[in-house]
């Protein structure tokens, strides 16, 4: 590692980490601040097929060593990795602001829910318990174990770069796994701090094996590839739905389980009996959080007929307060930039979808600059990609109420009662995240046990995640694998039966089994004299 001087700061000169060593191979590629494209953050090889390849080499030959290492002690690694990252968590935290454009309030977040995290499962080291089990036959003795599966692939987005990582990579070692990661283009800087963080609290060279590049046909396509090689045995994944049905193709074919965390188009249904105060600011932040550069973002703002007029002022009113800049200069920010010129053009793309759908556009105009201001902008506009907070009013079936669009914008849609808002809810290909704001109990059991999504709320939000839940959706968004919390670890594990045989003979279940026999049976109808009454 080298660093430079740049603009808001050093900027890192980093090369791939495989068998703790530092690999500068590749063409180079660079990262630049997003709220300011004059700040270099990071420049780092991109992987070839080859150099992928010998990550998953030097993975598959630490694998031997560290999965033999007993789970306690891979948990002190993890307790001694929290210590680390409490200290670094300012630093930590900056960075994230600069490289992906984070306000320091998220990023702050971020970085500790990879601390709670490592918390979490350090603890996990002395609980991965296995069970005896009764045997049919005598002097037999029957035992459960969870075994690690081997060498793990992954890929991970840029919107979270050190907390979604923390899920996958954290579980995965405290079971005995090693990796290949390849993280975000979008956070080179980020992830190499994370991984030398990880060794510095112990993490054995040759468990984490870092690849930077992009994804399709670079770094990101030769690592799924290597499904196809027998260099992986589990595979995990954040990232767009398409992706993620291509990552299932290659590991069904391979018999691999991927964990496939993907899209969202969430949910938000505000009933008349709701708190519209307390509403509109769940709604808000759902929204526009991170700029709606999250999985878990509301899409969909339903809304009851009866409540729906003046919700909808409250809402705009809200919308208007919302502060856009530069979070590395100004504090009081609701959000900063896009992340990367690729999902500000996705994004873009919706204005047109609403105009030939027939959405009404309430509030927004696109990118910020200094020819298309922003009243509540702070910085200057023109030095990265900014885009306004932006509401609609939209219907089922139109493609922006369908579709992903992974940045600040809301529908609102009018429902009838609960029983329509539920069927809108439900409406679209996704089944993530959802919430409901109301304050009758009969109507939160409904949207329960009637809504499609893998995680819901009631009075909260549609974003956040705690470290001991588990995270995931369904259909579009999803494979039912899971990430967070004790579900995790079937994910990085398998059952391994072991019998024992201590009789000192071949003993076969099923067939010299004593089993118990059955007695004569006794008339008690007829003993007792009720068979009247049991005619």
């Amino acid at each position: 590692m080298n660093t430079f001087k740049s603009k808001y700061g050093n900027a890192l000169e980093i090369g791939h980490l495989i068998g703790g060593e530092e690999v500068f191979e590749g063409g180079v590629l660079e990262r630049r601040n997003p709220s300011d494209c004059e700040d270099l953050t990071a420049r780092f090889p991109e992987a070839s097929k080859e150099t992928v390849r010998r990550a998953a080499q030097a993975a598959r030959k630490a694998f031997e060593e560290w999965s033999r290492t007993p789970a306690p002690v891979r948990g002190g690694v993890l307790m001694n990795f929290a210590s680390v990252l409490t200290r670094e968590k300012e630093t930590l935290s900056r960075l994230m602001v600069r490289e992906i454009g984070k306000t320091l309030k998220e990023a702050r977040g971020d970085v500790q829910e990879a601390i709670d995290t490592a918390v979490f499962f350090a603890s996990e080291g002395r609980r991965l318990y296995g069970q005896t089990v009764p045997s049919e036959m005598a002097n037999k003795e029957l035992f459960t174990f969870r075994r690690p599966l081997g060498v793990a692939g992954m890929i991970t987005a840029g919107n979270f770069p050190i907390a979604v990582p923390s899920w996958k990579i954290i579980p995965a070692v405290l079971t005995g796994n090693t990796v290949v990661w390849k993280p975000s283009e979008d956070s080179p800087a980020l992830s190499y701090v994370f991984v030398r963080l990880f060794e510095e609290a112990g993490l054995p060279p040759g468990v984490v094996n870092v690849v930077f590049g992009g994804g399709k046909d670079s770094t990101g396509q030769w690592l799924i590839e290597l499904m196809d090689e027998g260099l992986l045995n589990k595979f995990a994944f954040t990232g767009s739905t398409a992706v993620g049905r291509q990552i299932g193709e290659v590991a069904g074919r391979n018999l691999i389980r991927p964990t496939l965390e993907l899209g969202g188009k969430n949910p938000l249904i505000v009933l008349a009996d709701a708190d519209l105060e307390l509403a509109v600011e769940g709604a808000w932040w759902s929204a526009f959080a991170t700029g709606g550069q999250r999985c878990t973002s509301a899409g969909n703002l339903i809304v009851e007929e009866s409540i729906y007029e003046e919700f909808k002022r409250r809402f705009l009113e809200k919308t208007e307060s919302t502060v856009v800049g530069n979070p590395l200069l100004y504090d009081d920010l609701t959000y900063g930039p896009f992340m990367n010129e690729r999902l500000f053009q996705r994004w873009s793309e919706h204005y047109r979808w609403g105009e030939q759908d027939g959405a009404k556009l309430l509030f927004g105009s696109g990118r910020i600059t200094s020819s298309n201001p922003y009243p509540r902008f702070k910085g200057d506009p023109d030095a990265g990609i900014f885009g306004t907070p932006t509401v609609w009013e939209a219907a089922p079936g139109m493609r922006q109420f369908e579709q992903e669009i992974f940045g600040p914008t809301i529908n609102l849609v009018k429902a009838k009662d609960l029983e329509q808002a539920l069927e809108y809810a439900n409406a679209h290909p996704y089944g993530l995240s959802s919430a409901i704001y109301t304050n009758h109990r009969h109507s939160a059991y409904r949207f329960k046990v009637g809504i499609k999504a893998g995680m819901s709320s009631i009075n909260n939000s549609t974003v956040g995640a705690e470290a001991h839940l588990p995270f995931g959706g369904i259909r579009g968004s999803g494979n039912g694998t899971r990430e967070s919390g004790v579900w995790v670890i079937e994910e990085y594990t398998y059952w391994h039966a072991v019998n024992e045989e201590y009789s000192g003979r071949l003993q076969l279940a099923q067939m010299d089994t004593a089993y118990a026999q059955a007695r004569e049976a006794t008339d008690w109808a007829r003993l007792l004299g009720l068979q009247e009454i049991v005619r």
